[in-house]
């Protein structure tokens, strides 16, 4: 059986080599990097699984590495942050980043996030049965089986978390659904008041991608 590739950038040596060490451990395959240009490499060259990304870097700070990443695809991106950057957890999650971790955190909570992150993007790549495997609203169709989506003909490149958030959202068409519910439903984790900042961040994005904003918005409408 194939493991899974992880990368690792962090040019903390210490704290790359750690989650590293606890990654291999749990039969992970890690490619881990201290700075950014030799993980560019490794991203053209090896077909990856999950990155997890230090927003510090000395040569390209973790934004503009996950945009890089995004350009050409869509496996999970989790953000390390310091603390208090709450900023950078904002940033991380508008660019396309999937999760985000404050450090300093536990090793064994990472790899506890790396492997759900690994369920979900693996059960919508395999296509996971629904009672209908297409859905279409005004122009909009989301293809669960392939995990693609357009608009109005026209491809929207999304994200795992983006995706996982359109599909609840039109699955429930007509039905108010809180943060808290798609927070349960996404992450499957306890839900805390500062957890609305990342469903607000995805949901910014998803408006960016369909051109769907505030003042004239068709698909994506806030209930206050």
């Amino acid at each position: 059986m194939q493991r899974d590739k992880i990368l690792i950038v962090d040019d903390e040596h210490e704290i790359a080599d750690l989650v590293s060490l606890y990654l291999e451990n749990e039969d992970f395959q890690v490619f881990k990097f201290y700075n950014a240009m030799d993980a560019l490499r490794c991203i053209e060259t090896e077909k990856l699984d999950l990155a997890v990304l230090d927003v510090m870097l000395p040569d390209m700070d973790g934004f503009q590495l996950c945009q890089k990443i995004r350009e050409q695809h869509q496996y999970p991106v989790i953000m390390l942050t310091a603390r208090g950057e709450g900023i950078d957890k904002i940033n991380g999650l508008s660019i396309g980043a999937d999760d985000y971790m404050t450090k300093p955190f536990q090793p064994l909570e990472l790899v506890a996030r790396v492997k759900a992150q690994l369920r979900r993007y693996k059960c919508y790549n395999a296509g996971p049965e629904h009672d209908s495997e297409i859905i279409v609203l005004s122009g909009l169709s989301l293809d669960i089986k392939s995990h693609t989506c357009t608009l109005n003909e026209h491809p929207l490149s999304l994200t795992p978390t983006e995706f996982s958030i359109l599909q609840i959202l039109c699955q429930n068409k007509g039905r108010v659904v809180s943060s808290e519910e798609l927070f349960r439903q996404i992450w499957k984790d306890e839900y805390y008041t500062k957890n609305n900042n990342t469903i607000t961040a995805h949901i910014r994005h998803l408006r960016e991608k369909m051109v769907d904003y505030y003042e004239n918005t068709k698909y994506l409408k806030t209930v206050w």
